[in-house]
């Protein structure tokens, strides 16, 4: 009786194969524009490195890929480091882009008091 229940073989590593998981991670927006934006985060991004980020735009909620611009502590104390990472979008798709822009827009509008 056959008790094998996977779809496809597994196969035991003899050597080191590393892997790394992708989780999302809370930051601090302190700048946007509709090619980028700054953040504060509490670890260094790699410059150059990509990532996709889950943007809370008001209502709405997007995913963009965006490549590290620049990243240098900002802040140190005794217990937290605080880096200020400026992150350039990377090919928003027509509808994100367009998000990003309302968004702008009703913060530009609210600001101007129209």
């Amino acid at each position: 009786m056959d008790t094998e229940k996977r779809d496809a073989e597994r196969v035991t590593i003899l050597g080191d194969l590393r892997a790394e998981i992708m989780v999302y991670q809370p930051m601090l927006v302190g700048e946007i524009s509709r090619t980028g934006l700054t953040v504060e985060c509490s670890f260094p991004l790699q410059i150059d490195s990509l990532h996709e980020l889950r943007l809370t735009l008001g209502e709405r909620s997007v995913v963009v890929k965006a490549r590290v611009a620049h990243s240098h502590i900002s802040d140190v104390d005794q217990v937290n480091v605080v880096y200020t990472t400026g992150l350039e979008f990377v090919q928003p798709s027509a509808p994100v882009a367009a998000a990003i822009a309302a968004f702008l827009d009703t913060l530009k509008t609210g600001r101007s008091g129209a």
